[in-house]
């Protein structure tokens, strides 16, 4: 019988995934639109989505057309002499160097923009911070004796170790911070790393801020078990917790050096899964389109809506880190290109329209191959 349930959520992923990717790329064309009008260069198109063209908008007084095009594939913009010689002294091949280079860059710059303004709003309105939840609390142990609730018991499994553990219901009381310090889900250090905290204080006293069903948060002392003991039954005694999420604001100036850290962790990310990717060709550590609507997939049905925002901004910035890289036909491709044409001339125009249509077919078989991992056809190790 077929996955009625399973399809529909495939297709609700890839709507959101080109929902997400249209506006960030129409932003970064945007980018390169509104620096080339400064400069003065002719614009003869705006375009979102790629042709073949559904509708035209309109035509403004200089001269640009304003179109929708039927692939929802992003968009784009469309210069006078972008792709070879002009006699308009405003085309883009007719301006100096640095001109075109800051049209060639100002896609990148809008997405990380876009990047950091969202990443900047959720550090200050929405900043998830974790709780840790405790379903299960064992008798004897320091979180026990400390006076910590669990939730219900509801029953006994045996664990693969043989021994019985309870089994409880969510009703238990939250931990918000160790020691003063609350786990925030975008920073380090992350969520796993609150029962890490534990972990590495084994043997110490902890004050852990703890949250009633009533809601009242109180400060609890509590004496972790010694690092040999806590090996074997955890260093605060508990047989089973939950992952929740509560929001944290900041004021303005941490959330900007919040929202600027996080937007360059999110560009090195991906700089990090290139390398990766150079190093394990064999079993790709990235995703393609598949995978990244995989991804979407579980965020938006696991996770609060505050995560797949923080998604989109680290789409953006590693959008924005790809088109920089020097690598045909993308911007930094473009970039590279005329940086060696203000050296040689145009004696290396044959040899760059050769490198730029090998490089547009490595792209797409590059694509291809990831998207072979991610649908299955092909297992990483």
């Amino acid at each position: 019988m077929p996955d009625f349930i399973g399809v529909g959520n495939g297709l609700i992923n890839i709507v959101l995934l080109v929902l997400i990717l249209v506006p960030l790329v129409v932003i970064h064309e945007f980018g390169h639109f509104i620096v080339a009008r400064r400069a003065g260069v002719t614009v003869h198109e705006f375009g979102i989505g790629f042709p073949p063209r559904a509708k035209t908008l309109g035509t403004d007084s200089k001269g640009t057309t304003y179109t929708l095009n039927w692939l929802p594939l992003g968009g784009f913009v469309r210069l006078e002499g972008e792709d070879g010689e002009s006699v308009d002294k405003n085309a883009f091949v007719n301006q100096r160097l640095p001109t075109r280079l800051a049209i060639l860059l100002a896609g990148v710059t809008m997405n990380l923009l876009l990047a950091f303004v969202i990443l900047t709003g959720i550090a200050l309105f929405a900043d998830p911070a974790v709780d840790v939840q405790l379903t299960c609390v064992q008798p004897d142990g320091p979180a026990a004796l400390a006076g910590l609730k669990s939730g219900i018991q509801t029953g006994t499994i045996t664990g693969s170790d043989g021994r019985q553990y309870s089994v409880c219901d969510p009703s238990g009381e939250s931990i918000t911070a160790i020691d003063g310090q609350r786990f925030l889900a975008f920073s380090e250090p992350s969520s796993v790393d609150a029962i890490g905290y534990l972990r590495a204080h084994a043997g110490q006293t902890v004050t852990l801020s703890v949250r009633g069903s009533d809601g009242i948060v109180r400060d609890v002392s509590v004496s972790l078990r010694p690092p040999a003991e806590a090996a074997d039954k955890g260093a605060l005694g508990i047989t089973g917790y939950d992952i929740s999420y509560s929001t944290e604001p900041h004021d303005a100036l941490t959330a900007v050096a919040l929202g600027a850290r996080r937007t360059v962790d999110a560009a090195t990310l991906v700089l990090h899964g290139l390398g990766d990717f150079i190093n394990n060709l064999g079993s790709p550590p990235i995703s393609g389109p598949v995978g990244i609507a995989n991804t979407i997939g579980i965020v938006r049905t696991a996770l609060p809506p505050v995560f797949l925002i923080w998604l989109v901004a680290v789409l953006s910035a590693n959008l924005a880190v790809v088109n920089v890289l020097p690598f045909p036909p993308l911007d930094g491709g473009k970039v590279a290109t005329s940086l060696i044409q203000a050296v040689v001339g145009d004696r290396a125009n044959r040899l760059i329209e050769r490198v730029v249509y090998a490089g547009l077919l490595l792209m797409l078989f590059l694509i291809v191959w990831v998207t072979l991992f991610d649908v299955g056809i092909l297992q990483r190790t």
